[in-house]
């Protein structure tokens, strides 16, 4: 294990409270993930957590994350969370650092462009209206599974519109679930149970051994039969060339970006959808609005992404949701000394925030806590610094497939809403659970024919 030295500067840095000898931080991070990331800001902008031995300075303050992710980003790799991401996404863009991650990205902006992601609304709608059409009146749905299934499938059909690609249609449904669920704890995890065969890592290993082995079957498959010629995204994989290099990808590399796209896309999906769903059952007004939206920007046709700019309420809305329940946790490692504030990182030192936290800070967002999509009206979005809020990262890294979500939610927002009016069932208190993003343990909902 490399070692790490310590960071100078002008100032200590604080370290968290409740660090275990062994475990370090490990048993807060697993108890109470996100009251524990939330509360780091009341020590200082840079907090020492500790995975088992291992320090890790967490960034509580925008400033210093927009330096990691724009300013100084140059300076920094990919760090532990994502090496323990490798199981399953391999050398994919979220993984891969330097030349490969800049070739690779190249080769892959143009399959998220305006016209591919236009060719893909065809499918977000027609499987949006499936899962609206698929309910009764007076049904409890469970929002969370149903949005969960709606993000799979829309990915999958996507990413294997052949029937070659039906196995791995059915493994993506199988086995994702399984590894985002376990995909924080084995991240926190201090490195010494990395071996060790508790039931996180079995899972993991298990469900991200059969997810690529299937996924490389089909890639083969494809290969074989001379069916890279259609619109899903394995074809235009499979043909994409670089221009600078003139190479293409390799089949290890195409299943490293498949498996990544899958990974990066279905939870956020999923969560931001079932959320709002969630957000909009307690705000009956905010519903009301967003219906008379979509009649006036609709009416009862299908939604197509030609409506997705006027459904502006709804744009508010899902701005509001990913503010409120973000992405977790995400790390960076020094590859060369960085002065951060005051203090100065040797390399090697492993750096992380929350983009969760950050977007709850008190001191940047008015009533941070409270769903508000009000604020960001554009009078009232100005007033916002624009480096605290990064729902999809930013700089050279920013999540290259961040339309492709605003137009799928958007979507399945406006189908939903256009049929069903949603109210919360009695019985449950949704709770918040931590993975890769902030998702809802149950969030069942009664759903009644939309009077129009």
């Amino acid at each position: 294990m490399a070692v790490v030295l310590q960071p100078s500067g002008t100032r200590t840095i604080p370290r968290a409270p409740g660090t275990v000898p062994l475990l370090g931080h490990a048993l807060a991070l697993w108890r109470d993930p996100l009251g524990f990331l939330t509360s780091l800001r009341q020590h200082g902008d840079i907090v020492r957590v500790d995975l088992g031995t291992m320090p890790m300075y967490v960034l509580t303050s925008p400033r210093l994350v927009h330096e990691v992710l724009v300013g100084q980003a140059r300076s920094f790799e990919k760090g532990r969370f994502f090496d323990r991401l490798r199981p399953l996404a391999g050398n994919g863009l979220a993984n891969s650092d330097g030349d490969i991650h800049r070739r690779n990205r190249r080769m892959l902006q143009p399959m998220f462009s305006k016209d591919r992601i236009v060719a893909y609304s065809d499918t977000m709608s027609r499987n949006a209206l499936a899962v609206a059409d698929s309910w009764a009146p007076g049904q409890v749905v469970d929002l969370e599974q149903a949005m969960a299934e709606y993000a799979i499938e829309t990915l999958a059909s996507t990413m294997f519109s052949t029937g070659i690609g039906l196995p791995a249609v059915e493994a993506v449904r199988k086995n994702l679930p399984v590894l985002l669920k376990n995909l924080l704890i084995r991240a926190a995890s201090p490195k010494f149970l990395d071996r060790l065969p508790i039931r996180a890592n079995r899972d993991f290993d298990a469900a991200s051994a059969a997810l690529r082995a299937v996924i490389e079957d089909v890639i083969t498959a494809s290969r074989t039969s001379g069916t890279a010629d259609h619109a899903d995204l394995l074809s235009l994989l499979l043909a994409a060339h670089d221009g600078e290099s003139g190479r293409g990808l390799t089949d290890v590399e195409v299943r490293d970006e498949l498996s990544t796209i899958l990974f990066a896309g279905a939870e956020t999906t999923a969560a931001m959808l079932a959320w709002t769903f969630h957000e909009l059952g307690r705000r009956p007004d905010i519903e009301k609005q967003l219906v008379e939206e979509i009649d006036d920007v609709v009416g009862d046709r299908p939604v197509t992404i030609a409506d997705v700019p006027r459904l502006e309420g709804i744009r508010r809305v899902l701005d509001e949701v990913i503010r409120l329940h973000g992405v977790t946790l995400l790390m960076r490692r020094t590859t060369a000394p960085v002065q951060l504030g005051e203090t100065l990182f040797p390399a090697g030192t492993e750096i992380a925030f929350s983009l969760y936290a950050i977007h709850r800070d008190p001191s940047v967002y008015d009533d941070a806590d409270t769903f508000d999509p009000d604020r960001w009206l554009p009078e009232r979005r100005s007033q916002l610094d624009r480096q605290a809020y990064m729902p999809f990262g930013a700089g050279s890294r920013k999540c290259i497939g961040d339309q492709f979500v605003w137009t799928e939610a958007t979507i399945a927002v406006a189908t939903v809403l256009s049929r069903w009016h949603l109210t919360p069932a009695a019985g449950h208190d949704v709770k918040e659970v931590a993975s890769a993003v902030a998702h809802a343990d149950r969030i069942p909902m009664i759903v009644q024919p939309r009077q129009r």
